[in-house]
């Protein structure tokens, strides 16, 4: 990059409390809810795969087990 101009890059750390399969499979699952036009839940400017991982990392989105789930909030999920 020319002069002093850089990218910047947002980097999500993983919370203690979650596997690294468990954060990523969740964050994947939510980064394709986002892209199908859900509402993210944090605001910002960021990628799906960015905004994913920052809703899983702030406990906004969590692994739902089929019996808890709720109602179908994109197309994909029928």
């Amino acid at each position: 990059m020319a002069g002093s101009e850089r990218k910047r890059f947002a980097v999500v750390s993983r919370p203690a409390h979650l596997n690294p399969y468990e954060f990523v499979a969740v964050a994947a699952l939510r980064a394709q809810q986002l892209l199908a036009g859900c509402t993210p839940r944090l605001e910002g400017d960021h990628s799906a795969a960015t905004m994913a991982q920052m809703e899983v990392a702030a406990g906004r989105v969590t692994r739902a087990d089929a019996a808890d789930a709720g109602p179908v909030q994109c197309v994909w999920q029928r």
